[in-house]
């Protein structure tokens, strides 16, 4: 497919720009009842395993941990449905050789190369997963989709703790990119940019990197500490299908079934103000051992607290991080998300200071059950002296591609 065409020189130019080089990371972890989350083997040039782009639920949410990855939302310009339609299946068409792998079709002598050659002559799929959702704004009447919209998609709540920005926060489509390498990524927003050109243009981009586990257990995240480790096991079909997917019988349209809420917050660390903290008192923040990732009161990063035997908190703090998010009693079990944090370093701010942080990834069943029922929570932990979340949005993923007649979206604009 040639792209969607019909744009001025000012949206390619900016369309372009905007999908320049990618840093680093991504996270997740495996779900056996998945088609899309099974790895092939590599293709033997060193590159890393590719993972089927089919399935009923995209891939990107169970799949296994990449290191790379970016995170970017746009601003949908086609002028009408038809041209929504074409985007999606333009960005299908091109997911689909990128996450599979191939030589990049010749256009002519005469004609600009159909591929960068960033990734050289044979695109390899190095592990790349897309996951593309949309946000409240893509139902807004332009598109005739008022009443398709999932039921607890909106704006992201600025809750009192935030100090969003405008330029960072919402989009009408989100999509995650993740690889084992900078470069496959980089590659992969180039192409897109390339063939969606007049369709949608960059809002805001983020790329993050996954940290390896140091020196085991979970990855860290930029305050030390182990991020994810009571996320639940994404090898259960049936804890994901109560967790995670949006199933029939919801109170949900029809078309949403297979997909999930995101829950999207880029939150920046006072990383100086926090490295300036004792140990003690950072442990007792999150309520947890920083070097085990062991609760307070545990040995070991998978042990369960014992909060039953501290009513008062004397050990693990009835205000540390852990427990307000988590109290693990029989009511808090609808709270659980699955949980994917990406480090992000953007080098420093206009007064010098280290901007770096986390982009905070939830994906879930029900946004005001569960992300928003644990932010209300938190509010006011001593943590928040150290973060700040300024960006990021709501987003729903749509349901997966379930073949090769099959395009993103496909249900939706049904």
């Amino acid at each position: 497919m040639a792209g969607v065409e019909g744009v001025g020189r000012r949206s390619v130019l900016r369309g372009a720009l905007a999908a320049g080089a990618v840093g680093a990371g991504a996270l997740a972890s495996m779900g056996a009842a998945e088609t899309s989350g099974s790895p092939s083997p590599g293709d033997g040039s060193g590159s890393a395993p590719s993972y089927p782009f089919h399935g009923v639920h995209q891939s990107g949410v169970v799949t296994p941990k990449q290191r790379c990855a970016a995170f970017v939302a746009f601003d949908v310009t086609a002028a009408d449905r038809a041209g929504l339609t074409g985007l999606f299946r333009t960005l299908t068409e091109r997911l689909r050789f990128l996450t599979t792998g191939g030589v990049p079709e010749p256009l002519g002598i005469s004609a600009p190369p159909s591929d960068s050659g960033v990734l050289g002559p044979v695109v390899v799929p190095d592990g790349l997963t897309a996951t593309l959702g949309v946000g409240s704004s893509l139902f807004d009447g332009r598109f005739g989709l008022a009443a398709r919209k999932p039921l607890r998609l909106r704006e992201m709540t600025s809750f009192p703790d935030d100090d969003l920005d405008p330029d960072w926060c919402q989009g009408d489509l989100v999509l995650q990119l993740g690889a084992e390498n900078a470069d496959t990524v980089a590659h992969a927003l180039r192409d897109l940019a390339q063939h969606t050109r007049g369709a949608m243009q960059v809002r805001w981009r983020m790329d993050g990197f996954s940290s390896p586990p140091r020196p085991v257990g979970t990855p860290r995240n930029l305050l030390g500490f182990r991020d994810g480790t009571a996320n639940p096991d994404v090898t259960d079909a049936r804890t994901m299908d109560q967790v995670v997917w949006v199933g029939a019988g919801q109170g949900e349209p029809a078309w949403t079934v297979d997909g999930s809420y995101l829950a999207l917050r880029l939150i920046r660390m006072r990383v100086e103000f926090w490295d300036r903290v004792s140990l003690n008192e950072q442990q007792r923040m999150i309520g947890r051992q920083r070097d085990s990732g062991a609760p307070l009161d545990g040995q070991a990063e998978t042990d369960p607290p014992k909060y039953a035997q501290d009513p008062s908190g004397d050990v693990i703090p009835l205000d540390s991080h852990m427990r307000l998010a988590n109290p693990r009693t029989a009511s808090s079990d609808g709270l659980r998300m699955l949980r994917r944090g990406f480090n992000y370093d953007q080098g420093t701010d206009s007064n010098g200071n280290l901007n770096m942080g986390l982009v905070f990834c939830a994906f879930q069943q029900d946004l005001d059950r569960q992300f928003v029922a644990v932010q209300n929570r938190l509010a006011g932990e001593p943590l928040v002296d150290y973060v700040s979340p300024y960006g990021g949005g709501y987003f729903f993923v749509l349901p997966g591609v379930r073949d090769s007649a099959d395009w993103l979206g496909s249900s939706l604009l049904a």
